[in-house]
């Protein structure tokens, strides 16, 4: 039981230390751009593979559900991970590294943004999607960890936490947190502005 409870105070102990090391400049970089993109009636397309398909659903759960519901904001966003019948279609029929670019490829409109998440930043369904985003001339949002591979390097803005490579937990903890940092500073910045109670 003791050697458990080490475990679980180091987890703890180093979460805390990766929660202090949030560089809110590079959070408030990207609620300006999530802002500007909802002014301008442009669409979110978030991709994931794994644990971070799931950080995709949830941010879309936030952002869209979340603020609407509370007639906060209005964003038109999507997980293109959460289609199981299209992504395994792709993904059987011209490769798993397509199941992100073919849904986006000749939707992608002038205002839109895809936020693309990877502990790793080397997913090649994901770099493959966001190299294309890049071509149309939108913004790339880019969740990364570990060193960041190659999506820090082409992602406009980035939230990276900078770990050991293989400490998914630690990555996808704080993925989670800046989602729940964003949903609550667009909420309070909605309130601030007076457009909620």
């Amino acid at each position: 039981m003791k050697q458990n409870d080490n475990i679980i105070d180091t987890y703890k102990s180093n979460l805390k230390s990766y929660i202090d090391n949030i560089n809110n400049k590079d959070i408030i970089k990207i609620i300006s751009l999530l802002k500007k993109t909802h002014d301008k009636k442009g669409k979110i397309y978030v991709i994931g593979n794994g644990g971070s398909a799931s950080t995709a659903s949830h941010i879309v759960n936030d952002l869209g559900i979340g603020l609407s519901k509370k007639n906060i904001m209005y964003f038109n966003i999507e997980s293109l991970a959460d289609n199981c019948s299209v992504c395994t279609a792709i993904s059987n029929d011209i490769g798993y590294e397509n199941i992100f670019y073919e849904q986006i490829k000749n939707r992608l409109k002038k205002n839109d943004i895809l936020i693309a998440i990877s502990c790793s930043g080397n997913s090649s369904n994901i770099i493959k999607a966001a190299k294309y985003a890049n071509k149309q001339g939108i913004k790339v949002i880019g969740l990364t960890g570990f060193n960041g591979g190659i999506l820090k390097k082409i992602s406009n803005f980035n939230f990276h936490v900078k770990t050991e490579i293989g400490e998914y937990g630690i990555v996808e903890d704080l993925h989670m947190i800046f989602n729940h940092i964003i949903h609550t500073s667009l909420h309070k910045y909605a309130k601030i502005n007076k457009q909620i109670k």
